[in-house]
């Protein structure tokens, strides 16, 4: 049968409605009893119940109207359709594999040309895993060069792109543009406006399949310090080198999803999540370079691990969304900095996790939506919110006011 162009295929076996809906397998007993918009879910007789294809309730919603008469094709496809309606079942299940692509240290003396090389090939390892999106760090082009300071911002103009794609950037392009594979990479970014104002910003950049710009994502929350700091063994001057965003966090569609980026301490806030759950978010694409010594707090040095996944996946199962987290990480110029790339769940659960310090793909398959599983239920922002009692976090921007 065919429901709003929909293939589906309904078996009758030992008495119980059999149906078949891409990779979904739904089974509905022989007079399973309906109530309101609900029906028990049955079993082929002798078997187990089928697990569904990804975690589910036990109960399945069906047709809204109960009295009238249906056959099983029919009682069937309203299943379907009411399922699908309060986002427990999709007809035509979306997936999406997704690749991040760790990096080791880039050191100061690298060049664009043997950095580009790198990206080229984790690229190349993520297409041939048959990945449509790869996910790259932040600052992935140049060392993390907020880590000096001389005083001059315009020391280190020659860390900043201009444009992209640019020359040395181009051939990353033209690969995943003949690999058929998209991809998000973290720069720096000289933009100069129409008065002449120069601009120096924390950027990620989405690429489609076809090597072409989706959207460009300035870095919102921008942390460590502006002046330089003596007792420092090494600098976080952030501050110096870049602008806060004046845009915030906006969602695009690509890749058959609501995709969102965040970059390094933006993972940290929780608003950053928010903002997107509230466009509909399914997947946020985030790099970061985190220095595993923090200066301020040293006690929270060894929890660094630790932090960097409470925040991903908290973030992922409050808003209902997948979570890829990408680092460029090991000893770079004498600093040790945190790996530990994680793609994960909706349910806040890691998929995938990255186990060394150096260049390295990690993979999942996304099911999209498994989103809806949290977004439908538990965080239905539209039933439970109460924004109303929420007015301090637009008001207020800290406890002193």
């Amino acid at each position: 049968v065919v429901v709003d162009g929909t293939v589906v295929m309904v078996l009758v076996v030992a008495g119980t409605a059999v149906v078949v809906v891409g990779t979904t397998v739904v089974l509905v007993a022989a007079g399973a009893p309906v109530v309101g918009d609900e029906v028990t879910s049955g079993s082929l007789a002798g078997a187990a119940p089928l697990a569904p294809a990804h975690p589910a309730t036990s109960r399945h919603a069906t047709a809204t109207n109960p009295n009238r008469p249906r056959t099983r094709t029919s009682l069937a496809a309203e299943m379907l359709h009411v399922a699908a309606r309060h986002g427990r079942l999709s007809p035509m299940e979306r997936m999406l594999r997704v690749a991040g692509g760790q990096m080791g240290p880039i050191q100061r003396a690298d060049t664009r040309g043997q950095v580009v090389d790198r990206l080229i090939t984790l690229l190349s390892e993520a297409a041939d895993l048959g990945c449509e999106l790869i996910v790259f760090p932040e600052l992935a082009l140049t060392t993390f060069f907020p880590r000096w300071h001389t005083g001059k911002v315009t020391d280190f103009d020659h860390c900043y792109e201009t444009e992209m794609p640019n020359p040395a950037t181009q051939p990353l392009f033209d690969e995943a543009r003949r690999r058929g594979i998209g991809f998000s990479l973290g720069y720096a970014l000289i933009e100069e406006t129409d008065d002449g104002t120069l601009h120096r910003w924390n950027v990620q950049t989405l690429v489609d399949t076809e090597g072409s710009i989706v959207a460009t994502f300035k870095k919102v929350h921008i942390p460590g310090h502006d002046e330089f700091d003596p007792l420092r063994p090494f600098q976080h001057a952030e501050r110096h080198f870049f602008e806060p965003s004046p845009e915030g966090f906006g969602v695009w569609d690509a890749f058959g999803a609501r995709i969102g980026m965040m970059i390094c301490n933006d993972r940290r806030w929780p608003e950053t999540y928010r903002e997107m759950g509230l466009q509909g978010v399914e997947l946020i694409l985030c790099g970061y370079n985190t220095p595993i010594h923090y200066v301020p707090d040293p006690s929270q040095d060894r929890l660094q691990g630790f932090h960097n996944k409470l925040v991903m996946q908290s973030g992922a199962y409050q808003n209902g969304t997948f979570v890829v987290g990408v680092a460029k990480g090991g000893v770079e110029e004498g600093v040790a900095s945190l790996c530990e790339s994680i793609i994960v769940a909706p349910s806040g659960e890691i998929l995938a996790e990255a186990t060394t310090e150096g260049d390295e793909v990690i993979w999942a398959d996304l099911r999209l939506d498994w989103c809806k599983q949290y977004t439908g239920t538990l965080f239905d922002m539209d039933y439970y919110r109460r924004p109303e009692v929420y007015t301090r976090l637009t008001t207020m921007r800290g406890p002193s006011g």
